[in-house]
Parts: structure tokens; C-alpha cells; sequence
């Protein structure tokens, strides 16, 4: 199905970054095998084969899977920004099996695919609010943080052969940050919390992520990656 070139999965590579990150991939001549759960996406270019996934499911079928993978990218996540005291446990629980324990499965499945490529990387996903502390993302920043300390453990572990890094945005113009954003008034309001004046785009985050994947990031593991307008390290007027 899938020719010898380098190949890479994207979990949730259906909309947001995962399409941005799916889209890039395919305009530089990559075979991209995609993600989705609810939203089935239209096939838009022939690079990219999309399969239904759903990663809180006991028992994954990865079948469509080739052989060989050069990288893997976990894109699922969730945002619910709430007063601690009303996140219940099972919330907490919640978020960590789909952003989290779903990432574990995926890379377990595939760890012995990564190992027969030359040049093999795993991408994760953090938050800025994991470093930097922000009210009302306790659930969020629990989930993430664990991510944080995953993508380092396994760099140690898998090195030299995967390398294992992680981007940590702010906030996003995603489908998945909509509520933040549905007005005008919210998107200026987030802008201009950052030093760059402007909330990142899908676009801002697969750049990074597609450097990660290749080989000019060829040095670079165990890293968390701050993308996000300089929000986490700047303080300006």
C-alpha cells in the first residue's frame, strides 16, 4: 500500500495541527498515514491516507500500518479550562487516558516499526501552561506535565535511535481552542497576552513539528519546545 519512502503517523491528523503538520508532510513528497475519530476528512492529496482511530478503545486495530516508520506525532488532546475545585477525579482520569495513556499505546504498538528507519522521531504535545502556571488549567497542565516527563524518560531510553522530543504552544487558532476564540473581541484580548501581539496558528506548530521529524533535527532529543510567541519566557509592555 505504502511505498519505501519515509512514512510517518499522525494521531488526530484530521483537523488543527495534525492537518497542518499532515499537509506540510505531504507537499514535501512524504507518505502521511492519518488519524481520525468523529470527523472523517475529505482526501485531499494522495500523500496522505486517512484511517479511523479511536485511541480510548480497549483493543486498537493498527493494522493499516506499514512495516516502517520514520516518525509518529500524538496529536489528541482536550482543553478545559475550570476552578480546580470543580475538576472532579474522574476528569483528571479522563484526560489522562486520552492524552497520555493513548500516546503510550500508540508508541508501544509501533516502537518496533520506528526501529527499522534511519533517522526515526516521535513527536508529543505539551502546553505553556505546564512551565508558566496559569489559573483555571490545573486538568490540562496535569495531563501535560506527565507528557513532559514521558517524552524525556523515553529519549533516555531510546537513544540513540528515536529521538523523542515535545512542543509546548499557547494558545492556538485550533478547532479545539474554538470556545477561546469564537468572537473577535477574545481573539484580541489572547493576542495581545503574548509578546508577539497574535495568537499562533496551526501553521506556527507544524513547522516545528515537521523540523523535529527530519533529519536537520538529527541532534535534538529529549527537548521541550516552547512555541509560543513568548509567553512563557518574556514579559513586555
Amino acid at each position: 500500500m505504502y511505498s519505501n519512502m519515509q512514512q510517518y503517523l499522525i494521531i488526530g491528523g484530521s483537523g488543527g495541527i495534525g492537518k497542518a503538520l499532515a499537509t506540510q508532510l505531504a507537499k514535501e513528497g512524504k507518505q502521511v498515514i492519518a488519524t481520525f475519530n468523529k470527523n472523517e476528512p475529505q482526501q485531499e492529496d494522495t500523500n496522505i491516507h486517512y484511517h479511523h482511530l479511536n485511541v480510548l478503545d480497549e483493543t486498537l486495530s493498527l493494522d493499516f500500518i506499514p512495516e516502517e516508520l520514520t516518525g509518529i506525532v500524538y496529536c489528541p488532546g482536550s482543553i478545559n479550562l475550570r476552578p480546580f475545585e470543580r475538576i472532579k477525579p474522574a476528569d483528571f482520569e479522563a484526560d489522562y487516558q486520552l492524552q497520555v495513556i493513548g500516546a503510550i499505546k500508540i508508541i508501544q504498538a509501533v516502537l518496533p516499526k520506528l526501529k527499522k528507519a534511519e533517522n526515526a522521531s516521535i513527536v508529543l504535545f505539551s502546553t505553556v501552561a505546564v512551565q508558566s502556571g496559569f489559573p483555571f488549567h490545573a486538568q490540562v497542565a496535569a495531563s501535560k506535565g506527565a507528557l513532559e516527563g514521558l517524552t524525556k524518560a523515553l529519549a533516555a531510553e531510546y537513544a540513540p535511535k528515536i529521538r523523542v522530543n515535545c512542543i509546548a504552544p499557547s494558545l492556538t487558532d485550533t478547532p479545539l481552542a474554538a470556545l477561546l476564540l469564537n468572537n473577535e473581541q477574545k481573539k484580541e484580548a489572547n493576542a495581545q497576552r503574548h509578546p508577539m501581539k497574535r495568537v499562533g496558528s496551526a501553521e506556527d506548530i507544524a513547522a516545528m513539528a515537521a523540523f523535529l521529524l527530519s533529519e536537520k533535527a538529527s541532534w535534538i532529543s529529549g527537548q521541550i519546545f516552547h512555541v509560543d510567541g513568548g509567553m512563557s519566557s518574556l514579559k513586555v509592555n
